[in-house]
């Protein structure tokens, strides 16, 4: 006969030690791992905004044209931030812009006068404009070896149908010429064959397409053409010096980037790209 009392007992210990047995077991059994934390996401770098460049106006003599083409490329390259805009023409034409209000930050003159009536005016600070070059005046016939003058006087040849001149009012080129042609009492005597140009480099184009036989301009226009020829160089003791001033406009928003271009147009760099080009550095 089965003991109930025993039975009893021996079920009570099983399950006693069941208890004890599942308390016993390990964390892992008991809580399963939590997952590694995922890695905090990288930030990436915010893209810097582009730096907005400075432009600067300058207002130049055409005669200047090519010199300045080239030193833009060479201060650009080094002057990031920079953006130099040249506005080019006839000296007067570009002084009477700037006394209207035309934004600019630099002149370039082929006259001191040009100049000197805008410091008179006070747009131009004296002790920030400056002397930069020297060029001279000389007459250029087409390359076809057909007209043969070795003189001023020369130009009074018949073969001269037409002598291009810059506008003596706004043209420097012209100035001087006209200055010439008077002291050599040449001027009235030459008024029917004169064809004007609004600058000196129209006066070139003149020569090289025909339309004049002959024309003053500068010698660092002359070495830019192909098309032309030096006939002769006028004598200097007939016009005013050609000096090419610089200056700092007082109205510019830019101060210290004008300041800083004005300063390279005087540095060696830049004075050998203007010899290069046929101009003269004052000693």
């Amino acid at each position: 006969m089965l003991n109930l009392s025993k039975f009893n007992h021996v079920l009570l210990v099983f399950s006693v030690a069941s208890i004890l047995f599942s308390g016993c077991a390990s964390p892992k059994e008991q809580t399963p791992a939590s997952p590694p934390p995922a890695p905090a996401p990288v930030s990436q770098p915010t893209p810097s905004a582009p730096v907005e460049k400075v432009e600067l106006t300058i207002s130049a003599a055409a005669s200047l044209t090519d010199a300045l083409k080239e030193i833009q490329t060479n201060y650009e390259g080094k002057n990031k931030q920079i953006k130099l805009n040249f506005n080019f023409g006839a000296s007067g034409a570009l002084q009477q812009q700037i006394e209207q209000g035309a934004p600019a930050d630099l002149f370039l003159s082929a006259a001191t006068k040009n100049m000197k009536t805008l410091v008179d005016k006070q747009l131009i600070d004296a002790s920030q404009q400056k002397n930069l070059l020297i060029n001279e005046l000389v007459v250029v016939t087409p390359d076809d070896g057909k007209i043969a003058i070795q003189k001023i006087e020369d130009l009074t040849n018949e073969a001269i149908k037409h002598l291009a001149v810059g506008e003596p009012q706004t043209v420097p080129a012209g100035s001087y010429a006209k200055e010439a042609l008077t002291s050599s009492k040449l001027w009235d005597s030459l008024q029917p064959r004169i064809v004007q140009g609004k600058d000196v480099r129209q006066v070139l184009t003149y020569v090289e397409s025909g339309n004049a036989e002959a024309g003053f301009v500068y010698k660092t226009d002359a070495l830019t053409s192909k098309k032309v020829k030096v006939a002769f160089s006028v004598d200097s003791k007939l016009y005013t010096p050609i000096e090419y001033p610089a200056g700092i406009v007082k109205s510019t928003k830019h101060s210290k980037e004008a300041a800083d271009f004005y300063t390279y147009l005087q540095s060696k760099e830049s004075q050998d790209v203007f010899v290069k080009y046929g101009f003269t550095v004052p000693k």
